[in-house]
């Protein structure tokens, strides 16, 4: 009879979140498969389990599937875990999972704490829809040019970061998506759990007075509402006319400058500064 592969949710910071099930389904496994043994071995010492750790994170997963594979299929039973929360959340997991279906082996899920359900629920915002971004690029460019792509996703967006990171994420969120309801929750489930909210704006420029950001943060933001997914649509489709013929447009209405390089920022999928520069440009 073939063994099985548990995939197990693990606390994502509070060891009291550990359930009975998942610790009896670890204490069982003849393997653990992790992302990190030292991170790993802390919890399972943690509960004086004493079962054979193997590292298999993103980097040596493709060598170890055909390898684990073969266990289960000989009748072992093994446990994948990462780091902390779901596996195959914004993790390598899912690869072993598709594998071990496709090969007709028997998996199993043990539920456990996942940061993208915490954060979400943490935050108070709106969550009927979301959509989990995971971890967005790190340049400035590409990381805008990918807050452009998500901005008409009809749910709420959950991002993880870096504390170090945070701060020029953020301002880039103000930048893209101006006037959206943000929370930032960091430390989720342990002593200095923290769930900070503002307009994005308004809790970039909080986060950075603030200076040095402590723990992993998810980043959550609201999903846009019926009059910014009616603008995006037009975005979309094009403006009828060319950026040049709004700016005259704008300016001899008597728009302000700064409220029409918003405007047209918007519009054009322009970075506001260079809207704004256009717009003073024009008006000389």
């Amino acid at each position: 009879m073939p063994g099985i592969l548990s995939v197990v949710g693990t606390p994502i910071g509070n060891l009291g979140d550990a359930s009975p099930r998942s610790l009896r389904t670890l204490g069982e496994a003849d393997l653990v498969l992790c992302e990190d043994t030292r991170v790993t071995g802390k919890l399972m010492s943690a509960f004086d389990l004493h079962v054979r750790l193997e590292r298999c994170d993103e980097n040596v997963m493709a060598e170890k599937v055909a390898g684990v594979l073969e266990r289960i299929a000989a009748g072992e039973r093994v446990a994948f875990v990462s780091d902390a929360g779901m596996p195959g959340v914004s993790d390598p997991g899912q690869r072993l999972v598709d594998a071990a279906l496709d090969a007709g082996l028997p998996v199993e899920v043990v539920p456990g704490p996942s940061a993208v359900t915490c954060a979400l629920v943490a935050s108070g915002l709106a969550s009927d829809h979301f959509f989990f971004e995971g971890f967005l690029p790190r340049r400035r460019a590409q990381q805008l040019a990918r807050l452009r792509e998500l901005a008409p996703v009809p749910g709420a967006l959950v991002i993880y970061e870096s504390p170090r990171r945070v701060a020029e994420t953020l301002a880039n969120v103000a930048e893209v998506l101006a006037g959206r309801r943000v929370a930032l929750v960091r430390e989720l489930t342990k002593l200095h759990e923290e769930v900070v909210r503002g307009e994005a704006a308004e809790l970039a420029r909080i986060v950075a007075e603030r200076g040095e950001v402590r723990g992993e943060c998810v980043i959550v933001i609201a999903a846009p509402d019926a009059d910014e997914l009616e603008r995006l649509r037009r975005a979309a489709a094009g403006p009828a006319r060319t950026l040049e013929e709004e700016i005259a447009s704008g300016l001899a209405a008597g728009e302000p400058k700064s409220a029409l390089a918003k405007r047209l920022a918007r519009e054009f999928g322009l970075p506001r500064a260079e809207a704004y520069d256009a717009v003073v440009a024009a008006a000389r």
